[in-house]
């Protein structure tokens, strides 16, 4: 008799869960790397085309005023999941592929956050946010002793940095996937292992040339960044990394088809080594980065099909942005440069990765949500990539601990593009760690020490030992410096940018 009463309470139950998880969508946020403004087709892009992309800005937004945190990809990344300025504490620069985890143990994340509203979380693709609980000491042959699983991320398959630095090889589950006991594997980041080959010793091993740096060990035919010893069948071969990331991504999309998920979903594409799959090979003229954007955009693709083949396309909240801003030769002879032509891959603005101009954190935004969000809109709002901790809280319906996200701020209407107003103002960090304001119309770069550009990339980085001022409405190229012109303006720019970085 127990249990035919019981019945329809599960009935219920089950009912409610369903229109709960109606209520709730699924999140992607899908991070490119080094993807500039100006490389996509629906941004203006001539010379290469992103159908998969356009289609979904077609019938979503696209922001054209939208930052990252920082010019570089580790304290981005690092600000984007909590809500936290890059600049607020030490080790938030550019990390090596043997660094500890960055993250403090008390820090609240996105994956935090959704993993305590019920979602299943999982972090795929690129990382560059530390592993293991030292630098330097990881036990790549076992298990490592902290992963994103202690930052609530409860699956990740992962390049511990980026394709340029060693190890090569994936990490799932805090262990090297595809592991090869037969050839154990040795990292350093200070001295070569004897005996074996680097790229400035051997450039005849090579399939693609170091341009400036990255000629220390070699894996499948590229010197990289860093020193390794081993790891047989489980190093990746370049070619084959996007459809290994997206792969990864389809089958956790099928597994928790019946649960709300939110993955953070990183390609390697378009940072160097750019090596992409032999079908995309003569696919542009622009070469290897060129077809690196086509193999991003075949990325999205099935990654789309996928929601949509399991009917959750409708019910996925899709967000799709860059990490910083683009680089053209950033270390290998890829012909980048030769090959552009007429195409800038910051678009309309100047600089570019590294940088504090604004092609140093301008990058695209794309927010896709079907009966959410009005076909075809375009928000000029001047927005930041901090504020998706507060936005994404509030989407939901989730509370959250009082110290989470406490540079990020609410404003979920305009991350759906229901509201342009501009927030009041944005703050970034270049690679010298100096931080650069926006507040409307105005840029402000305050003083600050380092080289005119960076490194060989030809990027003019923007560090002057005297304040800059631009007027974007007069020259989105910044163009014409105004702070002689305007000095109280700069002053009280300034002052404001003080209180900000020491509240």
């Amino acid at each position: 008799m127990k249990s035919k009463f019981l019945l329809p309470s599960l009935s219920l139950l089950a009912m409610a869960a369903a229109a709960q998880r109606a209520d709730r969508p699924n999140v992607l946020l899908l991070v490119a790397d080094d993807l500039g403004y100006g490389d996509l087709s629906c941004y203006g892009a001539k010379r290469v085309s992103t159908p998969v992309v356009d289609s979904l800005a077609s019938r979503g937004a696209r922001f054209t005023d939208m930052h990252a945190c920082a010019s570089t990809s580790t304290p981005s990344r690092y600000s984007l999941l909590t809500g936290k300025y890059p600049f607020r504490r030490e080790g938030t620069d550019v990390a090596p592929g043997d660094a500890g985890l960055i993250f403090l143990p008390t820090e609240y994340t996105l994956a935090d956050l959704f993993k305590e509203a019920g979602y299943r979380t999982a972090a795929i693709g690129k990382w560059h946010l530390g592993l293991g609980a030292e630098t330097g000491k990881q036990d790549w042959n076992g298990k490592l002793d902290v992963t994103p699983a202690d930052i609530g991320f409860d699956y990740h398959y992962l390049m511990a940095a980026t394709a340029d630095r060693v190890p090569c090889v994936f990490i799932e589950q805090g262990r090297v996937a595809n592991y090869d006991a037969s050839a154990p594997i040795q990292v350093s980041y200070r001295k070569n292992f004897p005996g074996e080959p680097t790229g400035r010793t051997h450039p005849e091993m090579l399939k693609l040339l170091p341009s400036h740096g990255h000629d220390m060990s070699i894996v499948n035919g590229i010197s990289r960044i860093g020193y390794m010893k081993g790891g047989g069948k489980a190093l990746w071969r370049d070619e084959d990394i996007a459809d290994s990331i997206a792969a990864h991504a389809i089958n956790f999309i099928s597994q928790e088809a019946n649960k709300p998920f939110f993955m953070y979903l990183c390609t390697n594409d378009v940072h160097v080594p750019r090596y992409p799959h032999e079908r995309f090979r003569g696919k542009s003229p622009m070469g290897l980065r060129g077809e690196a954007i086509l193999q991003f955009d075949e990325t999205v693709r099935q990654v789309v099909t996928a929601l949509r083949e399991k009917g959750l396309d409708k019910n996925t909240l899709i967000i799709i942005t860059s990490d910083n801003g683009p680089v053209l030769d950033d270390g290998y002879r890829d012909e980048a440069w030769k090959l552009a032509g007429t195409h800038n891959p910051s678009g309309p603005f100047r600089g570019g990765k590294y940088s504090s101009y604004e092609g140093g954190t301008a990058v695209p935004f794309i927010v896709y949500w079907p009966k959410h969000v009005k076909s075809g809109t375009t928000s000029n709002a001047l927005s930041s990539h901090i504020d998706l901790g507060a936005s994404l809280a509030q989407l939901i319906g989730a509370k959250v601990p009082q110290e989470a996200f406490s540079d990020s701020r609410q404003h979920l209407k305009q991350l759906l593009g229901k509201s342009h107003r501009n927030r009041d103002f944005v703050v970034t960090m270049p690679n010298n760690r100096s931080v650069d304001l926006r507040v409307g119309r105005w840029k402000y770069i305050p003083a600050s020490r380092g080289y005119a550009e960076a490194w060989q990339t030809h990027i003019e980085t923007g560090y002057q030992l005297k304040p800059q001022l631009y007027d974007l409405r007069r020259s989105p190229y910044e163009g014409q410096e105004l702070s002689s012109r305007y000095p109280h303006l700069a002053r009280r720019l300034q002052k404001v940018l003080d209180k900000i970085v020491k509240p």
